[in-house]
């Protein structure tokens, strides 16, 4: 049997959940796609799925020969789009890792227009504060909000994103709401804890910069916990506007400050430097400028230079 044709079963057996979807979706039968399956674990010498009359699930070596394999068909099906052999849609499965502080409204509704618009692709997205490996944990994109990504990735900025010291109106009631940054650090805040405080500053009028210290009420690395924090009146914090407009237009928060701002942060489509790109990452990431930043669906890429630097949240 062709391996190429196996491995496009296994993976549709794996997306799709079932022999009979994968075998309809490739025009064969489901006995030859089970073949198809049953020649490859032979090869490997590896049952990579277990079987049930009603359940498909991956085995540990299963889902090690997935992630690896469904990287080189990506790669294959960019190749022969990138040469014109072969117009194929955005299919098959997008991990994506990006910040706890996505999880909102906004950007869920911009997730559900992407699907609308590529229904065979299903996007795995895993909400984390931390910097992950791309290659090795095996992600298509990460979305990160920086002031200057990894010169070791390609990125491209979707959006600037504001963030906002702010707290809650009777928090500032009962410290006293400060006029001056040097006031700041009377006041407990809920700081990240991947990042370091001693090179926090603001931006004032004019231009100026003022070093800022905040004083740990608490250290957390999970944004929705340190909103939750502050709606408490634990203290203040860094915090995206994406995540604190309805807040902030309603007077549940209130900004500190208003006339200062931290140095601005760009969130970036960031992906490992590959020769091609396969159509499902090429169409998020265009789809993302496109509602994220008013940028034209076909913007150009640029890699950027400089070390990486982490934002307030």
């Amino acid at each position: 049997m062709d391996r190429l044709t196996s491995l496009r079963v296994f993976r549709e057996v794996v997306e799709s959940g079932s022999f009979v979807a994968a075998a309809e979706r490739l025009s064969m039968s489901p006995p030859m796609a089970s073949k198809h399956v049953a020649q490859l674990e032979k090869s490997l010498g590896a049952r990579l799925l277990h079987r049930s009359s009603r359940h498909l699930s991956l085995t540990e070596a299963g889902t090690a020969w997935y992630d690896q394999s469904r990287r080189a068909l990506d790669l294959l099906d960019a190749a022969e789009a990138a040469i014109g052999q072969k117009s194929e849609a955005p299919r098959g499965q997008l991990k994506v890792s990006a910040p706890v502080w996505c999880a909102t409204p906004r950007f869920a509704r911009v997730l559900a227009d992407y699907r609308e618009r590529f229904p065979e692709v299903l996007i795995d997205i895993h909400l984390e504060n931390r910097k992950v490996d791309l290659a090795a944990d095996g992600y298509d994109l990460a979305l990160r909000a920086t002031q200057e990504p990894s010169p070791a990735l390609i990125a491209r900025p979707l959006c600037r994103v504001p963030f906002h010291l702010a707290g809650t109106p009777a928090y500032l009631r009962r410290m006293g709401s400060p006029t001056l940054p040097a006031d700041v650090g009377r006041l407990g805040a809920i700081v990240p804890s991947y990042v370091n405080l001693d090179n926090l500053s603001l931006k004032g009028p004019g231009g100026r910069m003022f070093p800022l210290r905040l004083t740990p009420a608490m250290r957390s690395d999970d944004t929705t916990l340190t909103l939750h924090a502050v709606r408490a009146d634990m203290g203040i914090a860094f915090l995206p506007e994406w995540l604190i407009d309805d807040d902030l237009a309603a007077g549940r928060l209130v900004r500190l400050l208003p006339d200062h701002a931290p140095h601005p942060v760009t969130l970036f489509a960031v992906y490992t430097s590959r020769q091609y790109m396969a159509p499902k990452l090429r169409s998020f990431i265009d789809f993302l400028g496109e509602r994220l930043g008013g940028q034209p669906p076909a913007a150009a890429k640029r890699t950027l230079s400089g070390q990486g630097h982490a934002s307030p949240g």
